[in-house]
Order: C-alpha cells, then sequence, then structure tokens
C-alpha cells in the first residue's frame, strides 16, 4: 500500500562537530516520500525513495547555510535533491536495519541506518499512522563534500563524520484505502 510522509510530523535531521569541540546541528525543512509499505507492523515490508530539498537546509545562521548551500558543500544549483531509496530493511533485535543508496551531489553510495519502530496507530479522524526513527552516520567526503581548513594543532574546521537522525510519521494514502477496498470487494464478488 502507498503511504505519504507527513511534513507537519517529520524531522530529517543532522550534526556535525565544528573545531572538534561544538555540535553543530541543523535540519532539512522540505521533504517527501514515495513509500510502499505493505503491513505497517512490519517495517521489512517497506519500500520506496525520501527526497529532500537540498535549498531547504537550516542551521539557524544564514550565512553557514549560504556556505552550505553552495559548491563546496551541497552545490544545490546543481543537486537540488538528496535522496535515499530503501532496499531493505531486516530486524535486528530490538531496531532494524534499513538499507539503501543515500545520493547526494550526484554520488550514490549504500548507507545502513538503524530503524526504530514506534508503531501504528489511527489517529482521531481514522487515519491509519505509522512511525519510527532512523539514525545513523556518514562520512561526508564519501559523497564529494570535501571541503575543510586544517587546524593547526591537527583535526579539521568541520568534521567529517555527520549523525543523521530522521523522524518521521506516514499516513496510509487515502487512494490506496479505496484501491485495497475495491479488489477486495472484487475478489469477493
Amino acid at each position: 500500500m502507498s503511504w505519504t510522509l507527513d511534513p507537519a510530523h517529520t524531522a530529517v535531521a543532522f550534526s556535525a562537530k565544528h573545531l572538534g569541540v561544538a555540535t553543530v546541528r541543523g535540519r532539512f525543512t522540505k521533504v517527501e516520500a514515495d513509500l510502499e509499505l505493505d503491513n505497517p507492523e512490519d517495517p521489512s515490508t517497506a519500500r520506496g525513495t525520501v527526497t529532500i530539498d537540498a535549498r531547504s537546509i537550516d542551521t539557524g545562521n544564514e550565512q553557514r547555510d549560504g556556505h552550505l548551500r553552495n559548491a563546496d558543500f551541497l552545490d544545490v544549483d546543481n543537486y537540488p535533491t538528496i535522496t535515499f531509496t530503501v532496499r531493505s530493511v531486516e530486524p535486528d533485535g530490538d531496531v532494524y536495519r534499513a538499507s539503501g543508496d543515500l545520493t547526494i551531489r550526484g554520488v550514490t553510495k549504500p548507507v545502513t541506518l538503524e530503524y526504530e519502530h514506534s508503531g501504528v496507530v489511527t489517529d482521531p479522524f481514522g487515519n491509519t499512522k505509522v512511525g519510527g526513527t532512523l539514525t545513523g552516520a556518514i562520512n561526508r567526503t564519501d559523497w564529494g563534500l570535501n571541503w575543510n581548513v586544517p587546524l593547526g594543532g591537527g583535526g579539521l574546521l568541520v568534521s567529517e563524520k555527520v549523525k543523521l537522525e530522521i523522524d518521521g510519521e506516514l499516513a496510509e494514502a487515502k487512494e490506496a484505502v479505496a484501491e485495497s477496498a475495491d479488489a477486495e470487494a472484487q475478489a469477493t464478488a
């Protein structure tokens, strides 16, 4: 079944170290998803693609955001989106491992993130919702995000390691519910 991302209840966040001592946190404010989930109780039935508008980066500092948007980092004029295409979700103890292809600046690399399933609920309006949190870390240089300044005592101005946290809520697409009901009715007719 098709599911839509609820942007009001979804956060795509990241963090990286500055000078090796302070953590700079940011987020992307515009994200969409084209996801299929056959069984909302079973995350291993998930597949699809999450698309992030790279221009929507927000670290709370417009000068820094401008630098992150330019060719030193995301190069949003040439690469306006970041995508994560889910290939598999497999149980691993109390959590799941979500493996897929992450594309940044036109470079696609496999990544595996930890997924914590928050469950399935029906909201006050009768809509089925499912949620969970993806976490992990990437080395930004693997995607050509190489800009940096070496520090006198060793180390770098900006860490190569970037931590990711994506907290999302999905809603069952209404047209998918209607199609499923129609198919069920035709099967029993």
